[in-house]
């Protein structure tokens, strides 16, 4: 039967909930009810199932769209990685309305049935029709465009809006990160000019003395440490030993150990036993009060003519004797404290002599604290095990070959303290 022979006015198909839904389009507003219930009645109608594709972003469009029934989704970049839900369309509202007026344009977007759905089609040749037989129709047309229109330059304006308070927001982040970046570039400058100036305070060189030479080595854990050690010459025959450790790592155990080794240099070279030079400086650095740090250090005096080495401990790890066949040889020790704690401390005084062909070492707790991957600490018995198997080298031989074992024991192992010790041999 065709379109001209039908009256809708009687037929039973059309319902009101049909007429409302024709209201509801823009388009369709002004209507009379004779012609909306024609269009109710003369559109064709789709019946999809679930998922059903309607029309696919980039096809020509054709034909305008109006939701009887069920759910459409209007989606951007289906079937892509990127696919992106932009809206869900229900009964009375539609889509491809600008398909209605310009012929040969791109649809902008997919449609896809999310539920089973029942959808009117108006094509272009139906909406001339309409057009002549409702010009009207033409300024709802210009309305629904200029909404669009207005809709389209307030997202644009909002777009923009937000883009300006990214670019923004990602400039002031930006500013921020350069800040940091300068900051940053500035404490490793001051690190590295702190690491310069403590390694200036190691002695460049050791003492020169007929029938005694010296070694020495020192590894921060970080890039600057708390340890420290000195070889200095007091007179002709007489030679000071000092090594120490500051209960701390970082830029605050440097420092005090560096004003603990000005003192410590400063005291010995007025003169008196290392027991008298370490009260000395622990008055001083306990009556500054200033800092929670203490220091253990062993300072001792070698006399090259006699081979006695008179030392004061306070609190640091007991030295270790061998003789020329490398056998260890105990030595006495007394209770002590490290310096930097109480004004009154007791110190382990003591007087040995090295044997012709003797070395001593001197070390800090970093290295019976050296770990390796499994966790396991050198310990003190693998330094005795390896000082009695280098007996009869030098002193910096024995320093070197020290390193080397912990070294390799350690493997691939970030230090966890401060390593540092100083070996003298006597020849």
């Amino acid at each position: 039967m065709s379109k001209s022979r039908i009256d809708p006015n009687t037929s039973p198909l059309i319902s009101a909930e049909q007429i409302t839904l024709l209201r509801q389009v823009p388009l369709f507003i002004d209507l009379p009810l004779g012609e909306l219930k024609y269009l109710a009645y003369t559109m064709n109608r789709l019946s999809l199932k679930p998922n059903a594709v309607i029309f696919r972003e980039g096809e020509i469009g054709e034909s305008f769209y109006i939701v009887i029934n069920g759910n459409v989704n209007v989606i951007m970049g289906m079937d892509t990685p990127d696919e992106k839900l932009l809206a869900t369309l229900g009964p009375g509202e539609y889509t491809g309305e600008m398909s209605l007026v310009i012929p040969g344009g791109k649809r902008s977007a997919s449609i896809r049935t999310s539920s089973s759905s029942n959808l009117w089609v108006m094509t272009r040749d139906d909406f001339d029709e309409l057009l002549h037989r409702q010009p009207h129709v033409a300024y709802a047309l210009v309305k629904v465009m200029s909404s669009r229109l207005r809709n389209s330059d307030n997202k644009a304006f909002n777009d923009l809006r937000e883009k300006n308070h990214q670019l923004q927001t990602a400039f002031d982040e930006l500013k921020t990160a350069q800040a940091q970046i300068i900051e940053k570039e500035k404490l490793e400058k001051e690190l590295q000019l702190a690491a310069e100036i403590q390694m200036s305070l190691l002695p460049r060189t050791l003492p020169v003395q007929a029938g005694v030479d010296f070694g020495g080595y020192m590894e921060p854990a970080r890039r600057i440490g708390g340890d420290l050690y000195d070889v200095f010459k007091l007179d002709e025959n007489r030679t000071g030993v000092l090594i120490g450790d500051v209960a701390d790592k970082g830029i605050p155990s440097a420092i005090f150990m560096a004003r603990t080794h000005a003192l410590l240099t400063a005291e010995s070279l007025r003169g008196g036993t290392p027991g008298d030079v370490l009260r000395s400086v622990n008055a001083y650095l306990t009556r500054l009060e200033e800092v929670d740090l203490f220091v253990t250090v062993t300072y001792g005096i070698f006399d090259v003519r006699s081979g006695v080495f008179s030392y004061a401990r306070a609190g640091h790890e007991l030295p270790v004797l061998v003789n020329s066949s490398g056998i260890v040889i105990d030595l006495p020790k007394k209770d002590s404290l490290p310096i930097g704690i109480f004004p009154q401390i007791p110190l382990d005084e003591q007087v040995i002599t090295i044997p012709p062909g003797g070395t001593l070492l001197l070390f800090t707790d970093g290295m019976c604290d050296c770990r390796n991957p499994l966790g396991e600490e050198f310990g003190r018995q693998r330094i005795l095990t390896n000082l009695t198997s280098l007996h009869g080298l030098s002193a910096g031989e024995v320093c070197a070959g020290l390193v080397k074992s912990l070294l390799d024991f350690r493997q691939d192992a970030p230090p966890d303290d401060d390593v540092t010790l100083v070996t003298l041999h006597r020849a």
